[in-house]
């Protein structure tokens, strides 16, 4: 049984007619820049998040380094945010010209600690940055908490997190503003790139809007030096179709969720934690293992792919040796990189493809793959602390 990491085929096979009409409904229309289907998306993920308006970006990347750039950060200033996030998170803080100050991961949620964060704040500090990683929200309160004591923005990396909640509230609406992904195997996934900026000031809006479009309202005046970073319509088009189906494909991941933490946490193996105040989506199902690696290419051999998110920590990529961090200056982060492996995980991954996956785990020695564990008490082994699924 070959099982896949992501079916995005069997995704589109339940929907096809319904992106085929939009399509068709582009090309009959011929508006192909910031057309129709473009500002009808924006309204439509906004009162989808809880926010008064949003802006369409040709990716996350761009969504977050516009975000930025609009709420005046650049050259000088200093950005919180997590070590243990895609390398985006810091390349659009390095792109708007402030510099990253990175903050190790909860050892539960692996999204940001909260409690790191007061030593991070420096006098340049101008934002924080938290990223819901594998659509679980980051605690939203006590990180508030501490930016609002510092008059500190906070700005949300939501590219993992469409459609979770934080205390009945939509990530999105949780800060200052928040940038969305909507790369093929997101949540809410487009046919390419594209992304998107949600938020209730109504002047970053604007700010926005002129920065993703050469910096112009009427064309060819241009008021500020911008980009073009549109969203596209075709992509546009598709996401409104998605959009109605997201609901329901979360439902479905949370149920692949609960399946595999039935199916693992007895088998010894460190399944991830849902906290009760989250509504997570699931973006990503990842377990801590020890022999990750071999266990890996154990899988492989089965059939089934996997992956890994991320294998190496922002601090200790080359790209990023100018901020200064060693090894061992995040260690849960660096625990982490070594253990985590990301199970195959899509609303349409059925029942025996899970049993499946749990079986070839318990194949290659469950007892194995324990954690030892941890003598600093930053992350705890199965033994010491029983994980849940949901």
């Amino acid at each position: 049984m070959r099982i896949p990491f992501v079916d995005l085929a069997a995704q589109r096979a339940r929907i096809a007619g319904e992106i085929d009409e939009a399509i068709r409904g582009c090309l009959d229309r011929n508006d192909w820049i910031l057309g129709q289907d473009v500002a009808a998306f924006e309204e439509e993920l906004a009162a989808y998040c809880g926010t008064t308006g949003a802006v369409g970006t040709d990716s996350g990347l761009s969504a977050l380094d516009l975000t930025l750039r609009a709420c005046g950060i650049g050259p000088g200033d200093e950005v919180i945010t997590a070590a243990n996030t895609f390398v985006a998170t810091a390349l659009a803080i390095v792109s708007a010209g402030a510099t990253p100050v990175l903050v190790d991961a909860d050892p539960e949620t692996f999204n940001l600690d909260p409690g790191a964060l007061e030593d991070a704040i420096g006098e340049r500090t101008k934002a924080v940055m938290p990223v819901h990683l594998y659509g679980q929200p980051a605690a939203m309160d006590e990180i508030t908490a501490v930016a609002d004591r510092h008059g500190l923005l906070v700005l949300e990396d939501a590219c993992q997190s469409h459609g979770a909640r934080y205390k009945g509230r939509r990530t999105g609406s949780l800060g200052h503003a928040a940038a969305f992904s909507f790369y093929p195997s997101k949540n809410l996934g487009a046919l390419g790139d594209a992304g998107a900026v949600v938020t209730s000031d109504e002047h970053l809006l604007d700010r926005l809007r002129l920065a993703r479009n050469y910096g112009q309202r009427e064309k060819y005046v241009h008021e500020v030096k911008g980009f073009n970073r549109r969203l596209d319509t075709l992509q546009a088009a598709v996401l409104r179709v998605k959009l109605r189906h997201l609901d329901k494909w979360n439902d479905a991941r949370r149920r692949c969720a609960e399946l595999y933490g039935e199916l693992l946490a007895p088998r010894g193996i460190a399944t991830p934690l849902s906290q009760p105040w989250a509504e997570h989506v699931w973006h990503l199902y990842v377990i801590r293992v020890a022999r990750r690696d071999e266990l890996r290419a154990f899988l492989g051999e089965r059939g089934i792919e996997t992956g890994i998110h991320y294998p190496l920590p922002i601090h200790l990529q080359p790209a990023f040796e100018d901020l200064g961090y060693p090894r061992g200056s995040f260690p849960v982060t660096e625990r982490l990189a070594a253990e985590i492996l990301s199970l195959p995980m899509f609303p349409e991954l059925d029942e025996a493809q899970i049993h499946a996956v749990a079986d070839a785990v318990t194949d290659f020695g469950a007892e194995s793959l324990r954690l030892a564990p941890d003598p600093t008490g930053t992350l705890a082994a199965p033994a010491d602390k029983p994980s849940r699924a949901a």
